[in-house]
């Protein structure tokens, strides 16, 4: 399939560069894929829509605040950390990329000073800190993503709040670039309504690079994603293919959860700790998920394919288009769409 299915126009105002006020005060589009039938709801009546014999698995990683603001010869500079190498060595992506030249003095908040050792393509850099990684974080602020424009002064000003908002509550294993953005609408009051008469199991994989690198290769089959650590817990995966055996309907939270549920699928022996670079387009068989829960995600990406790979590529672009009229707010601090 060719890259340009899977692209859409969208507004700049359907751009959600804040959440909403309340998590859990952010719309619910509900796209049944058996009649293509559309409801509208907000994310608080969730638990409202779930079938009796629905279970939920949701990532938990945590973000790092891997982002991290500062000067290069007086000019304003940022870095995203994407690696700790060990010995106060990192590897970044940085930007803009003209000012971080090999010797080049990276100077950040409370002393933080890196060097730049290697250049690589694409804005990619290893440097070295004058202290240690964990450290080096502690200046750190939300690894946003580019299009929600939080520059250096709306940043440094916004740093406590993105910190607590791009993050899930139940967030408990820091190792992710960006936060699995299905579960940022989840409160205590809605997870609580939900454990109460369905099941809700935890699962992890560390977002890295692979989930939101752009895909250049026109033809999709070419697309070669990079490849993000999974943990599943042996009593978790008992939970899960037990539940399915019942014949319950698997609901994973976000598109992190099914490339690692699917992954998982796919192992030729069970494993509690794994890697997978699986990319999920439109002919794959899902084994294990029966519904999604996600965010209306970018143009071209390999989250909307996998939307696409789920709903189908023509139903979902008809529900995109339905969204952007009912002026749904789209990305990483946007509303949230179920698929069932």
């Amino acid at each position: 399939m060719k890259l340009a299915e899977f692209d859409f126009v969208l507004p700049a105002e359907r751009i959600a560069r804040f959440p909403t006020d309340r998590r859990d005060e952010s719309r619910l589009l509900v796209l049944d894929r058996k009649d293509g039938k559309i409801t509208h709801a907000t994310f608080k009546q969730l638990p409202d829509v779930l079938a009796a014999d629905d279970f939920l698995v949701m990532n938990n990683s945590r973000v790092r605040p891997a982002r991290l603001l500062g000067r290069i010869g007086g000019k304003a500079v940022e870095m995203l950390v994407v690696r700790n190498l060990g010995d106060k060595k990192v590897e970044v992506l940085c930007q803009p990329a003209k000012y971080f030249n090999l010797g080049a003095i990276f100077c950040g908040a409370d002393g933080l000073e890196a060097e730049v050792l290697e250049t690589g393509r694409h804005g990619r850099r290893l440097l070295l800190c004058n202290r240690e990684y964990e450290q080096v974080l502690a200046q750190g602020y939300a690894p946003l993503p580019p299009y929600i424009k939080r520059k250096y002064a709306e940043a440094i000003n916004y740093r406590s709040f993105d910190l607590e908002r791009y993050q899930t509550i139940y967030a408990r294993n820091a190792g992710s670039i960006a936060a699995p953005t299905a579960g940022l609408h989840f409160t205590p009051e809605v997870l609580a309504r939900i454990r109460a008469s369905n099941p809700l199991l935890e699962i992890t994989l560390e977002v890295g690079e692979a989930t939101f690198q752009k895909i250049e290769a026109e033809d999709i089959s070419r697309h070669r994603m990079g490849s993000e650590k999974i943990r599943i817990a042996a009593e978790v995966a008992h939970r899960i293919l037990a539940l399915k055996e019942q014949d319950k309907k698997l609901l994973a939270v976000g598109t992190t959860s099914v490339r690692a549920l699917e992954s998982y699928a796919l192992l030729s022996e069970p494993c509690q700790e794994f890697d997978s670079d699986i990319f999920i387009s439109p002919g794959f068989r899902f084994r294990m998920v029966d519904k999604l829960l996600t965010n209306f995600h970018l143009p071209r990406s390999s989250l909307f394919i996998l939307a696409a790979a789920f709903a189908g590529t023509d139903l979902l672009q008809e529900t995109y288009r339905q969204a952007i009229a009912q002026g749904y707010r789209f990305f990483s601090y946007g509303d949230a769409m179920l698929i069932v």
